[in-house]
């Protein structure tokens, strides 16, 4: 059922402007859509996508020997399924290699800690480091420790707690404790810093994910160690035996940043007619983290958007202008794929960007990010998803990682199909990022929803675009470490 407040909220804007026949979208182009609505609600065709990259590539962090399999597999699959123009544009970058890491606390009560490297983390000294742990219950109190003294010397423990939300809010809350924790423990002394994962599961399993140095303060080690884990530090941080023997930590890692590398952004499109040069783009990112396969982070994404516009394609009427299915490379840890995108086509108009990457939940809502003029047409693709149980909201959507590099970049046009992300930070950047976490029966609905949208925003007879740019955003999504330019939101 959609939720009739939010839905109506979504319209109320839209209403309030006029809007003549010749601006909205017509009654083939509606009827069409209700088409691709009902064959996309019935197609397996995300789910076998994403059952075989994970099964037959698997891990696949950028610029890695999965990585190259993952671009052969996406060319490979794209050229059978029967789209146009499919290539994989080559990325440079600097790569970010994981290798050994072990942690184990050493008093006052020997403990096994489980963890794991966080991406563009430096190395300890070959035989490690043994220090004491300086608890701070979150980023704020390590923030408000400006003297610093109790972190000198020591490694910062950051016990940043994830609150679970639908919609990522709490994620959101929780990450600059991973992207810049390394930051403000080095500058306060640290030798280094190990967080909390960013997450929500009771698992003996850590949370990767990327993070950022300050070219003006050291860069120190950090790691990320399991929920449980956190905890058990926690309680031997306030451990009356604490007081006469202080918690301590043996930490060793081994990494390698900056390695030259060239991955590959793969894009298939179905072309269009009168209106060809302009672009609708529907993305996801190909890469993933190394410890699981990469199910939810962004396997089903890839699965939705592919299955989306060979729904289109399969329609039997051509669109105005192109689909472009833009399966982008390392977003984990860099954006580099993003990034080239943007300057490679900035030359290219595009009605709107969009991306799947929020695991395999259903979509439960419909933001935009379009010229106001715009907002009737807008108003036409909620009715169009709202009998898949979609609910149109307001015009200050965010498209996802790779595509808000481009709106923010470029100002073009986006949309965001917001999905059910209550359990997506249980596994995110675990090993737990594996098939078996994925319905099968929830993806025909974010296909379907993917579909109707791209279709009806290249039949529009209004343009979405250009935006201006939107404020820069805040410091923990600034650029990521010089191995990997970017902005870190995942």
């Amino acid at each position: 059922m959609v939720p009739r407040r939010l839905y109506a909220a979504g319209l109320l804007l839209a209403a309030a402007l006029p809007a003549f026949a010749s601006d909205l979208l017509g009654p083939a182009e509606l009827a069409h859509a209700q088409r691709l609505r009902e064959a996309a609600s019935r197609s397996a065709l995300a789910y076998e996508l994403v059952a075989s990259l994970t099964t037959e590539v698997g891990p696949r962090p950028a610029g890695s020997a999965g990585d190259a399999r993952a671009v052969a597999w996406a060319v490979e699959r794209l050229t059978t399924l029967g789209f146009a123009n499919v290539r994989a544009e080559p990325v440079p970058m600097k790569a970010w290699q994981r290798g050994p890491a072990h942690a184990h606390i050493t008093q006052p009560f020997p403990q096994p800690v489980m963890m794991a490297a966080l991406g563009n983390s430096v190395a300890t000294p070959p035989e490690g480091l043994h220090a004491e742990i300086a608890y701070y219950p979150d980023l704020a109190a390590l923030r408000a420790d400006a003297g610093g003294e109790r972190a000198r010397g020591r490694i910062v423990f950051i016990d940043e707690k994830t609150e679970r939300t639908r919609d990522g809010a709490g994620y959101g809350k929780a990450v600059a404790a991973r992207s810049i924790g390394a930051i403000e423990a080095a500058r306060r002394g640290a030798l280094a810093v190990a967080i909390r994962s960013i997450g929500t599961d009771r698992d003996r399993l850590p949370h990767t994910g990327a993070m950022r140095y300050d070219p003006a303060v050291p860069a120190i080690p950090a790691v990320a160690v399991s929920v449980p884990d956190a905890e058990l530090i926690a309680r031997l941080a306030a451990h009356p035996m604490s007081a006469s023997r202080p918690l301590k930590m043996h930490l060793t890692l081994q990494a390698e940043g900056g390695v030259p590398v060239t991955t590959h952004n793969v894009i298939a499109e179905v072309p269009g007619t009168d209106l060809a040069d302009e672009v609708v783009l529907i993305g996801a990112h190909l890469d993933s983290w190394d410890l699981g396969t990469g199910a939810i982070d962004d396997g089903a994404g890839v699965g939705i958007v592919v299955a989306a516009a060979k729904a289109i394609l399969d329609g039997g009427v051509k669109p105005r202008r192109t689909i472009r299915v833009v399966l982008f490379a390392n977003e984990e840890n860099g954006f580099d794929g993003a990034l080239a995108y943007a300057e490679r086509y900035k030359n290219q108009p595009h009605q709107l960007v969009g991306e799947s990457d929020f695991g395999a939940g259903p979509v439960w809502r419909l933001r935009s990010r379009v010229r106001p003029e715009a907002l009737p047409v807008w108003q036409q693709i909620g009715a169009a998803l709202a009998p898949l149980g979609i609910a149109a909201a307001d015009n200050n959507g965010s498209p996802g990682p790779d595509a808000g590099v481009l709106l923010r970049r470029r100002g073009w046009p986006a949309i965001e199909l917001t999905q059910d992300g209550n359990d997506y930070f249980d596994w995110h950047h675990t090993a737990n990022d594996t098939l078996d976490k994925i319905d099968p029966k929830a993806l025909p609905q974010n296909t379907a929803a993917w579909a109707v949208a791209a279709w009806l925003a290249a039949q529009s007879p209004v343009r979405f675009g250009p935006l201006p740019p939107p404020p820069a955003p805040p410091a923990v999504l600034a650029p990521a470490a010089p191995a990997s330019a970017g902005i870190i939101t995942r």
